[in-house]
């Protein structure tokens, strides 16, 4: 489980960084127009959580999925609690804040004038 957290986590901080670098203009233009560094850092946090979330959201769905089809053969009644949701939403939360940091920090660290410049 931790290696699938980990790997989630890369694949969650690499596509935040192709998204910062695709948005670097705007981003400069928001600076421009005022957005404070706070502001960037927030957006693309956000952003990484909600994507952690929706990926949390699908794994819960197609494991309980799979989980119902595997008990119809197996001949077993599967369980699903409260706590292990509330679990598994907050891990991949984390994981998404965590791994997020790295492109939100180099998203507000970018300077206005050089993000307008970039092609």
């Amino acid at each position: 489980a931790g290696i699938s957290l980990l790997v989630g986590g890369i694949g969650i901080m690499n596509i935040m960084l192709v998204s910062v670098t695709e948005r670097t203009r705007e981003i400069g233009i928001r600076k421009a127009l005022g957005a404070k560094k706070k502001d960037i850092l927030i957006q693309f946090l956000i952003e990484a959580l909600v994507m952690s979330l929706v990926g949390g959201a699908v794994g819960l769905v197609l494991g309980w999925a799979v989980s119902v089809l595997v008990s119809r053969y197996g001949g077993w009644t599967p369980t699903l609690s409260m706590f292990s949701v509330v679990i598994g939403i907050g891990f991949s939360s984390a994981v998404g804040l965590i791994f997020g940091i790295y492109p939100a920090m180099k998203a507000a660290k970018l300077n206005p004038v050089e993000a307008l410049r970039y092609e």
